[in-house]
């Protein structure tokens, strides 16, 4: 159904009414439908999809509702008309007022806030908890385990079940299970729901400030059809972010431990019945109405994760469990990657996504996003500290340990021994590097004969990391009061890399690497090969799952690695065009430095950055003769964009080296560039921020001398830079930051490592497999196979593609600006390569420009800066 009002706050471009109505047609169709969506960064993707999704939400709702009134009218279809009419109304009043009734909640909630912020007192201080004192018989007390049983096999018929019993007991004081006889309670329908997850908190935050400009109509029909409706014309947005307790927690004897896993085992334990010094913030029976005005405040202001934390301090009730109590009665749910793509995280949080609609934004990197939750790793060093501290730990308190503990405390140390035995002879074995047999990993000491998924659970529930590290540092602070666990919790390492043995070995593959640290090291590390499985209960529970992102493309990997059995129609891809108008974008391929008549004859001073032809001294020199012509016709800032951090090194290793066979080119050429423009680079291990701030300085004019540089009267900067660097994501270069942007060969990723060896392998026998058991696909066993190594070769290429296209995106930033893109290698153009570029960097490219030559591009950038200059002026 084709619609024009998506209610955004501005006059929408095209572009965004395309992008609105693909996000809208596939929420509307639902069933599981998935949408990858790619609109450029500068395109208002955000609000396009706040405004697509929430006016979708509402109309949906709202059919709902008199789809309600509908079928109240079929059951009233043999009574009198004035019945019909009469029972009709009601339904609508019912329906109106339980509207009204939480909307004046809200309203009332909202006036005390006004209220507050005019007074300037709109967040106020908790104290913090006073110390307490205790004797050293009493200090060590704490340290001590539980008595642990095991429960079991979850209950399939008790949904919380798979929680330990004071997580239970705590999810049904929180919000769960909430008594019903409080008289600010009241039970809020569950309705269908907008999860929202994105890579960074800083991402999070940009969003709920887009989602605080639009206005959207009530959901609410009106009391009659024929009728003007009663209710306000908008409504505002119930949304509630979530975040970890790292972020949320109050209490500052917990808070101050600073690492997520020591945060939480220790706000675990502090809601144990055992434990005298209970958190006094944790939502309970005694804080019940403060509770219910925190759910009542967060929904009524759309509030960013630092405003829960706030609210849960004026409140002084935890803001972390408090936000659940919210979840029913919200529209529309923020979260991060971690907390939406794993089901353990989800199960946490109470969140069901059966029905519900899901939105990845900066879903070009969801599938890395995916394996690096479920990635792990185990050092020998931490391994070595983990034997120390429970040494020390037994010696104090092993007599004390009973029943389950004292077994299961044995199984840890077992696993230890095992895992530092393997890596102890893996250090004197010969290779760097490799895969490691998970069967081999537990052999010794019998430890392969003992029950993983019980060992974990135990680990979790007992807090035993937790108390083993506090007592380790306990110890070494010599009974020091404020005695914490190590920043590096080891065996919290230890226990989600026992998790990861735990996946299914087709899945996933484990690697050793020795490190070249003092003392020397090596680690084990867990990858998932595929984010199939793990992604799976996410695409086959929600209504639809919208991926959107400024470089999607290429879109194929999405469709093969994380929906493979999923058919075409249920997939809708869009590649949105800019912004800018066409004459603000020159894209050109630089395939040699001349002409190129014939396609099939070879040409001299052909870039090709392969890593085999790459350290050719002559072509690196001719590079950067490029690179001072365009540095001469562009104005302000040029970034170069390298294949790694090693290419970059050797590239400026040669430029500052003389040229002994050169004649007529004098100077080194890295003096050279230097009097064009002040050259920068990014470094491995440098700052980034210290880099960028000098590099807008010296086109800005903000510094009257500015590092790096020979010359302070230059014509802009240079920033050379690395693909998949610290400036290649989540970096602006916009406006006279980034007037062009050169990619210098393909960043393909190292093929011989252990780890793409792996992804390789994994893929063509998966897709062997499949292709394999599809009796539809009519393939013979060869093509079969040739189709699987081809499936291998296309992922490998869309790595490289992605990261060019995310390295791309930085320059052009909104509707007024302009830049030249320039890429550089043979290869770029190619038909196979050009297909995997975004669709507006396609449309903005120089047609034949891969066969024009240098003296060709630098015709062109004249002509393309020359014209905007003559604009502005």
């Amino acid at each position: 159904m084709e619609r024009s009002d998506f209610h955004h706050p501005y006059t929408p471009y095209d572009v965004q009414l395309q992008f609105m109505q693909t996000a809208y047609d596939v929420l509307e169709r639902g069933d599981g439908q998935i949408g990858i969506l790619e609109s450029p960064t500068g395109t208002g993707k955000s609000l396009s999809l706040i405004c697509s999704a929430l006016s979708w939400l509402r109309n949906h709702k709202k059919s709902q509702y008199e789809g309600e009134i509908s079928s109240a009218k079929e059951k009233l279809q043999d009574e009198p008309d004035w019945m019909v009419e009469h029972m009709l109304r009601r339904k609508r009043e019912e329906i109106v007022q339980r509207w009204k009734d939480r909307e004046a909640r809200l309203a009332k909630v909202r006036a005390m806030e006004k209220e507050l912020e005019e007074r300037g007192s709109k967040r106020r201080r908790v104290g913090e908890a006073a110390t307490k004192q205790r004797r050293d018989v009493d200090e060590e007390a704490e340290f001590l385990l539980d008595d642990w049983q095991d429960d079991g096999e979850v209950n399939a018929d008790d949904p919380l079940s798979m929680f330990s019993k004071e997580t239970r007991a705590l999810m049904e004081k929180a919000g769960v299970a909430f008594s019903r006889d409080h008289e600010d309670e009241v039970d809020e329908p569950d309705e269908i729901k907008i999860f929202y997850t994105s890579r960074t908190h800083s991402q999070l935050s940009q969003f709920i400030a887009e989602l605080r400009r639009p206005s959207f109509p009530s959901s609410v029909p009106s009391l009659d059809s024929n009728a003007q409706p009663e209710e306000p014309a908008t409504e505002g947005v119930k949304h509630i972010p979530l975040s970890s307790r790292q972020r949320l927690c109050i209490n500052p004897a917990v808070s101050r431990l600073g690492t997520l896993s020591a945060i939480n085992d220790r706000c675990a334990e502090l809601q144990q019945p055992k434990t005298k010094e209970k958190c006094p913030f944790v939502p309970n029976a005694d804080n019940l109405t403060n509770t219910h005005r925190f759910r009542d405040t967060a929904l009524a202001t759309v509030p960013d994760i630092e405003d829960m934390y706030h609210i849960g301090k004026t409140l002084q009730v935890c803001p972390y469990y408090a936000s659940r109590t919210a979840i029913p009665g919200a529209e529309i749910i923020i979260l991060p990657y971690p907390l939406l793509l794993q089901q353990s995280a989800r199960d946490a949080l109470g969140i069901n996504l059966k029905g519900n609609v899901v939105i990845i934004d900066e879903a070009h990197n969801i599938m890395d996003a995916v394996s690096n939750v479920y990635a792990a790793e185990i050092r020998l060093t931490e391994l070595r500290k983990a034997r120390q501290a429970l040494g020390v730990y037994v010696k104090r308190f092993g007599k004390k340990l009973k029943g389950e503990n004292r077994i299961m405390v044995a199984h840890v140390a077992k696993v230890v021994e095992s895992l530092s035995q393997w890596l102890d002879a893996a250090m004197t074995a010969k290779g760097a590097h490799g895969i490691v047999d998970a069967n081999l990993l537990l052999k010794g000491k019998g430890a392969d004969q003992l029950n993983l998924y019980k060992l974990i659970r135990y680990i979790q529930e007992s807090k035993l990391a937790y108390k083993v590290e506090s007592y380790a540092a306990y110890v070494e602070d010599d009974g020091s009061t404020s005695h914490k666990p190590s920043s590096n919790p080891v065996l919290h390492s230890l226990n989600s890399f026992l998790t990861a043995l735990t996946n299914l070995s087709t899945e996933g593959r484990i690697f050793y690497e020795k490190l070249p640290s003092s003392p020397p090291d090596i680690k084990l590390s867990y990858l998932l090969l595929s984010p199939t499985h793990a992604f799976s209960s996410i695409a086959s529970s929600a209504r639809a799952v919208i991926l959107a992102g400024g470089t999607m493309s290429p879109f194929d990997d999405y469709k093969a690695h994380l929906f493979p059995s999923l058919p075409a129609e249920k997939i809708t891809t869009l590649s949105c065009g800019h912004v800018i108008p066409p004459s603000n974008l020159c894209v050109w391929t630089l395939a040699s430095t001349k002409p190129i008549v014939n396609a099939t004859t070879a040409v001299a001073d052909t870039f090709e950055f392969s890593f085999q032809k790459r350290s050719d001294k002559a072509m690196i020199r001719q590079l950067g003769r490029v690179l001072l012509n365009i540095c001469t016709v562009v104005p302000d800032g040029v970034v170069v964009f390298f294949p790694s951090y090693g290419y970059l090194d050797e590239v400026v290793g040669v430029w500052q080296s003389p040229d002994t066979t050169a004649t007529a080119d004098a100077g080194l050429l890295w003096v050279r560039l230097q009097s064009k423009k002040a050259v920068f680079r990014e470094s491995k291990g440098g700052s980034s921020d210290e880099v960028l701030q000098q590099y807008t300085a010296a086109i800005l004019g903000d510094a009257t001398e500015v590092a790096g540089t020979s010359s302070t009267k230059t014509r802009g900067a240079l920033l050379l830079s690395v693909v998949g660097g610290k400036m290649s994501e989540g970096i602006n270069f916009s406006d006279r930051l980034g007037r062009c942007v050169v990619v210098v060969g393909l960043p393909y990723p190292n093929i011989n490592s252990p780890e793409w060896k792996a992804r390789i392998e994994y893929i063509e026998s998966s897709t062997l497999a499949r292709l394999c058991d599809e009796t539809t696909t009519g393939k013979t066993r060869d093509e079969a196979v040739a189709a699987s190594k081809q499936a291998a070769r296309d992922f490998y290429e869309n790595s490289c593609m992605r990261a060019v296209n995310q390295s791309i995106g930085r320059a052009i930033r909104h509707q007024e600006d302009y830049a030249a893109i320039v890429l550089l290698d043979r290869r770029f153009g190619t038909e196979r390569i050009r297909s995997k570029l975004p669709g507006w960097i396609r449309g903005g490219m120089v047609a034949g420009s891969e066969q024009k030559g240098l003296q060709g591009m630098m015709g062109a950038l004249n002509s393309f800066f020359r014209s905007k200059k003559d604009q502005a002026s």
